[in-house]
């Protein structure tokens, strides 16, 4: 089990909400993914309406919510999009997502930094999404992040893990929840990525833009699932050269 903060779940695979095609198709996706915490951007629901057609099915089956700041360029328009979500839904949960550059959505760290230092004190449990920074890591651990979220790779682009040298010293140093968001394109990348000792993983696109969203949703969830049970379990260490499983050297000898 996974805990954060004040909740405890028993899947270690986090999802989204966008770029599916509809409602019942979402859904069922998020369902077959066993995913027990779905973001959701702020733009894209009513917060007035608990009938919006993303929040219902979201509410109607349990899931717990993630609001993101999605589409802020600022700290300032970060903390008050959090505020508008914490009224509206009544979480205290945000994630944290600053990129002022549409082309790319790289997340902004000094914006990023300074926001979840103000939501921190004003009682938010923040999940920011950043940079595989190892020091941006430990900065945020300073002002009471709830969990870390570096990329992988950018937003989108299914890449995988270009960032795992980085990853891997953010894992070994953190001292909260490592959540790998982003990039990841292949029930594989989720795997590697808890193979290397992450505590969950977040993906969306690659669901939802699946020729069949639902048994794609699935595979993400068991690829998370070995992969955490591979890392548990002691992977191997490499070696530089070949290392018989089987040594026949004594045999050989004593037959000539």
């Amino acid at each position: 089990m996974l805990t954060i903060a004040d909740k405890t779940f028993q899947s270690r695979l986090f999802t989204g909400t966008g770029k599916f095609n509809d409602k019942t198709t979402m859904v069922a996706a998020l369902q077959a993914s066993g995913s027990e915490l779905v973001t959701m951007a702020l733009k894209r629901v009513d917060l007035d309406n608990q009938a919006d057609d993303i929040l219902q099915p979201l509410i109607a089956n349990g899931m717990n919510l993630l609001p993101n700041t999605s589409g802020a360029r600022t700290a300032k328009e970060a903390v008050f999009a959090a505020k508008l979500a914490r009224e509206a839904l009544e979480t205290n949960w945000i994630k944290l997502e600053i990129h002022p550059d549409p082309r790319y959505l790289l997340p902004d760290p000094i914006e990023t930094l300074k926001a979840t230092e103000i939501l921190v004190k004003e009682g938010f449990v923040v999940l920011p999404y950043i940079h595989a920074d190892p020091v941006l890591c430990k900065r945020l651990e300073e002002v009471g992040t709830a969990a870390v979220m570096p990329l992988g790779s950018p937003i989108g682009s299914n890449k995988g893990l270009k960032t795992q040298e980085f990853l891997a010293i953010i894992i070994e140093q953190s001292k909260v929840p490592v959540i790998v968001d982003a990039g990841l394109g292949a029930p594989s990348h989720a795997a590697a990525a808890m193979e290397m000792g992450a505590d969950a993983v977040l993906v969306n696109t690659a669901m939802a833009v699946a020729a069949d969203p639902v048994v794609m949703s699935r595979a993400f969830a068991l690829a998370v699932e070995a992969g955490r049970m591979a890392f548990e379990s002691g992977l191997a260490s490499e070696q530089s050269q070949a290392v018989a499983s089987s040594p026949l050297t004594a045999f050989l000898e004593d037959a000539v």
